[in-house]
């Protein structure tokens, strides 16, 4: 969920290539991208597909070669060594390697995260106990690394990554090496620290059990984002799409392909969604609201029911290419999913079974 409209970090036409003539290789192409204060974003796709190198641009681990990585309106690749040292501090990195010092207990190396800050000695033992209790670790807080698990020391790691409340939370698999139950309750611990605090988090992931805490999920594939999904409203379309009965035997995946099309729309009380006698340009799902269908048109206009959340309308004249037939206008408030009619026309047109079935919900309707 969103806390601002401006996006903390904003990412255009980003390139990065690795070496220099013949051997140069491109692993970063043409990138756009925008993370916002208050969502968690999860990052997926291959090995190889770019995922760390676009991770540490964005943590100023490599500098910006081509394109634009703005932080809070300002270039980055602008920022001398002072404020470089400052964005760094902001942020909260957690890679799949701890990289733990060996002479420091769990309790000392998350702590050593609050060192810089003006916070008073208990503040910072306070913070420390408690986010390592929330890790399950309130019985290793002595513990060195050479005597606690793989996983135990990924947790730590988590910890002194998240104890100074970044601004910007930069996770590399911050799960791989840890249980399912552990592995949610670190998600949910940046998503409460997300939520409460106003900061972003983008987390490389291939764990498919976490999908459903994300706000959006990006998918990269040979350098390149080639999806960047709103998770929640997506899913809401595409859940309706399935319920609405249209589309039998279709798979989750042709629902989020089709949902992930569909504009979302507000209309106020009053207001005219559909006009009777004109040319059908978009199918509609309503999401929030009523509405009421009015046929005859406008010499014998009558009201002839309501559709509520869930229902759809402005399929028919999509498919028999004829006029509206009725005029659909909101009774209040109203919100929509709709689709355009040539994403329409592509959906129904994938397979004959697929119009014979869009086709027998309509003369059934009739």
């Amino acid at each position: 969920m969103r806390e601002s409209q401006e996006p903390f970090i904003r990412i255009r036409d980003l390139s990065f290539a690795y070496g220099q003539g013949e051997a140069r290789k491109e692993v970063l192409s043409q990138n756009n991208m925008e993370l916002y204060p208050g969502e968690l974003v999860i990052m997926s796709g291959p090995s190889g597909s770019g995922k760390t190198t676009l991770l540490s641009l964005i943590g100023a681990l490599r500098s910006v070669q081509e394109g634009s990585l703005k932080v809070g309106g300002d270039e980055l690749k602008d920022f001398d060594t002072r404020a470089l040292l400052y964005y760094r501090r902001k942020i909260g990195f957690i890679f799949q390697h701890h990289n733990l010092f060996p002479a420091l207990t769990a309790f000392e190396s998350v702590r050593m995260a609050l060192d810089s800050s003006d916070l008073p000695a208990t503040e910072r033992n306070s913070r420390t106990r408690e986010i390592l209790e929330r890790l399950g670790l309130s019985h290793r807080l002595n513990n060195k690394p050479d005597s606690l698990s793989g996983g135990q020391r990924q947790r730590v790691a988590i910890g002194r990554a998240l104890v100074h409340r970044p601004s910007l939370i930069l996770a590399d698999e911050p799960t791989a090496a840890l249980d399912k139950e552990t592995g949610r309750n670190v998600v949910d611990l940046m998503k409460e620290l997300v939520r409460s605090k106003g900061s972003t988090a983008l987390m490389v992931t291939h764990d498919s059990r976490l999908l459903d805490a994300a706000d959006r999920i990006v998918h990269m594939m040979d350098g390149r984002i080639v999806s960047n999904v709103l998770v929640a409203p997506v899913v809401d379309a595409a859940t309706l799409l399935r319920d609405s009965g249209l589309f039998p035997g279709s798979t989750p995946s042709e629902f989020l392909e089709v949902a992930q099309k569909m504009a979302r729309l507000r209309y106020q009380a009053g207001e005219t969604i559909i006009t009777f006698g004109e040319e059908g340009d978009r199918f509609y799902v309503l999401r929030e609201g009523e509405v009421e269908v009015e046929t005859g048109g406008p010499t014998a206009p009558k009201v002839v029911g309501t559709i509520q959340r869930g229902g759809f309308f402005g399929e028919r004249a999509l498919i028999s290419r004829e006029p509206r037939a009725a005029t659909i206008r909101a009774r209040g408030p109203v919100e929509v999913y709709a689709l355009d009619k040539d994403d329409f026309d592509a959906a129904i047109a994938r397979t004959k079974t697929f119009q014979d079935q869009m086709l027998s919900v309509i003369f059934s309707r009739s």
